[in-house]
């Protein structure tokens, strides 16, 4: 087992991208996030790797001391090929969660089986490996999406389930609930637009109940909340935290949380890629209260956590927070990716790009097919094309660096990438960048 082989690193001098907060080829989905006793924050999630299913046999756990630099440790939780994890199963592993109580780290998973089942892993560190999974007693209302609280009272609850959500409090030994005090209808699909995915925290007196909101689209593609002043509920329905429609042609769900760090509070998010539902990427967005404990609305972001990204540095083009048209994010190696599957009129967004006192050109890297014309505009798709360039028919296969004028363009705007051609898969789009 590899305690680290992977790590990605983001600073913010170079106002790099935030989102999505994991490199090209790691899909990592579900993201629930805690700031333990060491200051550092932590994501526990599903790891996709197919398009062909939901999630994979292994967890990873990310790690950040400032919100831009993240290390990913991989391989901190198996459900096939170990003997001391999770020894009565091999099925997936859905979405986790976590908690950390006297010493003990505790990691709650759900499995892909017949049977709903829901277990509790163990670790004496925050990254794991975490072992001994041992089975949740749930009495026969077994389902997905485990997520744990403890109140300030040293009280643990355990919540799960899909279009009703359960919750039960958890004994002392963390691994046990206590039957007699379950609710099978904290909040619901009809009342509260609940659909699966639950996350738990509390703050300003305010019990907050964060989930994957079904109510706009006619698809999970929301993090919704609902807030009560008690954990047990009732609950009241508040609205729309993110919503992360419109990150891949095929987007199906959403699933995420809320965590203070270092005085700001942030929503954990996925979009999806490679135009299915599956290979999600975990992104963070900054959000803030209002004075009755009602939460604004994030706007679905690249810079994420980080300030306005700095147009003379390359921009990846798997970077775009909002895709139009038959355009997707997929890999071409083993950890790049691109725009790719182009057609006529499709179009991308990257929020926000900082021009600074200007630039005068831009240079593309591209693959040409069918060839066409790559157009720049800026804070909407339909406003004035303020530099264009031609790509040429290729060959499909090879990446070319192209560069053109632009008009003379400064401060802080959204980058629109407007594509047009003759019919489908005109190109495909690897990174961008502005000069002076």
């Amino acid at each position: 087992m590899r305690l680290l082989s992977f790590i990605f690193l983001l600073t913010f001098h170079l106002s790099l991208a935030q989102n999505p907060i994991v490199p090209a080829g790691v899909y990592i989905a579900d993201p629930s996030a805690h700031v333990w006793n060491d200051g550092k924050l932590y994501i526990y999630g599903s790891l996709d790797e197919s398009t062909e299913y939901y999630c994979s046999w292994r967890h990873h756990v990310l790690e950040t001391s400032n919100m831009i630099n993240w290390r990913i440790h991989e391989d901190r939780f198996a459900s096939k090929g170990t003997n001391d994890q999770v020894p009565y199963s091999d099925a997936l592993l859905f979405a986790p969660d976590a908690m950390y109580k006297d010493g003990t780290y505790y990691l709650y998973y759900c499995l892909s089986d017949i049977n709903g089942t829901e277990g509790v892993a163990t670790s004496n560190r925050p990254t794991g490996p975490f072992t001994n999974g041992e089975k949740i007693e749930l009495r026969g209302i077994e389902e997905i999406d485990p997520a744990v609280f403890i109140d300030d009272d040293g009280q643990g609850y355990y919540i799960w389930g899909q279009f009703e959500a359960k919750i039960a409090k958890l004994k002392a030994n963390m691994r046990e609930i206590d039957a007699t005090t379950i609710i099978t209808d904290l909040v619901t699909e009809k009342e509260h637009y609940f659909h699966e995915g639950g996350f738990m925290f509390k703050r300003n007196g305010i019990y907050y109940f964060v989930y994957a909101d079904i109510s706009r689209a006619n698809r999970p593609t929301c993090i919704g909340y609902s807030t009560s002043e008690s954990p047990l509920g009732p609950f009241k329905y508040g609205g729309v935290i993110v919503d992360n429609n419109y990150s891949d042609p095929s987007n199906w769900n959403n699933h995420g949380s809320i965590a203070e760090y270092k005085g700001q509070w942030y929503v954990f998010y996925h979009r999806a890629t490679h135009n299915s539902r599956m290979m999600r990427k975990a992104c963070v967005e900054p959000i803030s209260f209002n004075k009755d404990g009602s939460i604004n609305e994030a706007e679905m972001t690249t810079q994420g956590a980080g300030p306005p990204l700095n147009a003379m540095e390359k921009l990846e083009a798997e970077r775009a927070c909002l895709l139009f048209g038959n355009v997707r994010i997929q890999a071409f190696d083993k950890y790049k990716e691109e725009l790719g599957e182009i057609n006529n009129k499709d179009n991308v967004a990257y929020k926000y790009i900082d021009f600074k006192e200007g630039i005068k050109s831009f240079t593309v890297n591209a693959k040409a097919i069918k060839g066409g014309r790559i157009s720049i505009s800026l804070d909407q798709p339909w406003n004035r094309e303020v530099g264009f360039i031609e790509i040429p028919e290729g060959d499909g296969k090879t990446w070319q660096e192209y560069t053109a004028e632009i008009k003379q363009t400064q401060g802080v705007h959204a980058l629109w990438i407007n594509f047009y051609g003759e019919g489908e898969d005109l190109m495909a789009l690897d990174w961008i960048r502005f000069s002076r």
